[in-house]
């Protein structure tokens, strides 16, 4: 059986997307091999009817590409799914500032950013967080790391971009350069703090030993900068290991943090500068989270919530 996909930055030029994609969003090594397939195709069709720069394609150009797909014989399901891959490919470039407009959104709405995330309950989280070893340098690294996550909310590679001056620890602050290199001042709690405050005094010295002039507060085994991707393995490994179901995540710890915000009380515009969003719009999906909770718990429990309540 062929193994699934896992990409390398090098092979093709959507590579780093693709690393996006498994990093920051949890897509399975499955589904990236369909997007992978889906924008191989694209490129394919572009090399001989559109080169030139990707910020010069629009509408128009793009409508060459949906009769390619149309005249086919593919269906219009798999039709769908492949315009859905072209937008959130887009989306990812002006998420990345090299385009300044997803003109592919005209052709068809990618549901991979509009479902609703996954989110692990606080029992599930403490599980995760209690995974790595206490008596290990890499234990204590993945312990902080994983509090870290949590604690802030902040994307991987905000926090795999985090250096030591970024953290008041004192004050329990962290500086996270997110989106457009915009800054924001994020709280931490006094776990979290804990774990870094070992880790940065025990560990980290020690790893970074034969590099010193390694600038990030996590690293790797060999003291170089830990990775958006190794951070990914490092939540894979103690998810697995705490025996959670379902493709945890970084991105499940940041949405793990804004719906237990919001179910505590918190201020959804405290929760959208929290988590560096520039519109509310999407800070307000969490609420739906929450409210998609709400309704399992009031179909468990209320009296009159029963099919056979509301027949008798």
């Amino acid at each position: 059986m062929k193994p699934p996909y896992r990409p390398g930055r090098s092979q093709d030029p959507v590579g780093p997307f693709l690393h996006y994609l498994m990093a920051e969003c949890g897509v399975s090594p499955h589904t990236l091999a369909a997007y992978r397939s889906d924008l191989m195709r694209f490129l394919g069709w572009r090399r001989d009817h559109a080169q030139g720069p990707v910020a010069d394609l629009d509408v128009a150009t793009l409508r060459g590409y949906v009769d390619l797909l149309v005249t086919s014989g593919l269906a219009p399901s798999s039709v769908a799914r492949h315009l859905a891959s072209l937008s959130t490919f887009f989306r990812y470039l002006v998420l990345e500032g090299k385009l300044t407009d997803n003109v592919a959104k005209l052709l068809t709405a990618p549901a991979v950013w509009d479902r609703l995330p996954v989110v692990l309950g606080p029992a599930a989280v403490d599980r995760l967080l209690s995974s790595p070893a206490a008596d290990t340098r890499l234990g204590r690294r993945d312990r902080a790391a994983l509090e870290t996550l949590y604690a802030t909310g902040c994307r991987a590679s905000e926090v795999v971009g985090l250096r030591p001056g970024d953290l008041d620890l004192e004050g329990g602050l962290a500086r996270c350069i997110g989106k457009g290199n915009k800054e924001r001042w994020v709280p931490m709690g006094s776990r979290a703090r804990e774990a870094l405050v070992t880790y940065l005094r025990t560990d980290r010295p020690a790893l970074t030993a034969r590099h010193p002039d390694t600038a990030t507060v996590f690293v790797t085994r060999a003291g170089r900068p830990l990775s958006r991707v190794g951070l990914w393995r490092i939540v894979k490994q103690h998810a697995a290991a705490a025996g959670l179901q379902g493709d945890v995540s970084p991105h499940t710890l940041r949405h793990s943090f804004a719906t237990h915000l919001l179910a505590g009380g918190a201020d959804l515009r405290a929760v959208q500068e929290m988590l560096g969003h520039a519109s509310i719009a999407t800070t307000q999906i969490y609420t739906r989270v929450e409210l998609s909770r709400l309704r399992q718990v009031h179909a468990r429990f209320h009296p009159r919530s029963a099919p056979e309540a509301a027949s008798s």
